[in-house]
């Protein structure tokens, strides 16, 4: 496969504050779609069990993804000061529809600009970034193929392409043979 098909992931640490900052965390630390974002109720938010349960993502199916400490915190603080109200977490400027998915697109590539991040890529590489960040961490492919959603594992395993220097480490802790005597 050659590099050029592969997607475009950002560091840990160029995920920078913005307007946006809870729905950009969002989108990266749950690994959501744009589509899924957007539609993000707040009674979707269980913070009890740390989930957030994605309705009619891709597929018209729904799922269970994970909802870290970290975003629990961001979103109590977006919810204090932007009280969105019952029918979406963001809320298109109407307050009963949800925010429109090409705004979003248009102010994360403001953000990218303004944080001087020249990476080609839209919203999507968040995505991108939380499923490579998720197999850097765990080496479980088959727990990341079922926190974004995939149906089929191939769709997956194309992150396992991108950090050859950490599967690298992975084959030398993992396989007998590697091991140095």
């Amino acid at each position: 496969m050659s590099e050029h098909y592969l997607p475009v992931v950002l560091k840990r640490d160029l995920l920078l504050p913005t307007r946006h900052r809870a729905l950009f965390l969002t989108t990266y630390s749950a690994g959501l779609r744009v589509s899924e974002v957007v539609r993000l109720r707040p009674m979707d938010i269980d913070s009890a069990r740390m989930l957030i349960r994605v309705e009619q993502g891709k597929g018209s199916k729904d799922r269970l993804t994970l909802l870290s400490p970290h975003l629990l915190e961001e979103l109590r603080d977006y919810w204090r000061r932007v009280r969105p109200g019952p029918l979406f977490l963001f809320p298109g400027r109407d307050g009963r529809s949800p925010i429109r998915a090409t705004g979003i697109k248009e102010a994360f590539a403001k953000a990218k600009c303004r944080a001087h991040i020249d990476k080609p890529g839209g919203i999507h590489m968040l995505r991108h970034s939380f499923a490579s960040h998720m197999l850097e961490s765990s080496s479980d492919l088959r727990g990341v193929q079922e926190l974004l959603g995939h149906a089929n594992i191939s769709t997956t395993q194309i992150y396992t392409h991108l950090d050859f220097q950490h599967l690298a480490k992975v084959y030398d802790k993992a396989h007998p043979r590697a091991k140095k005597k």
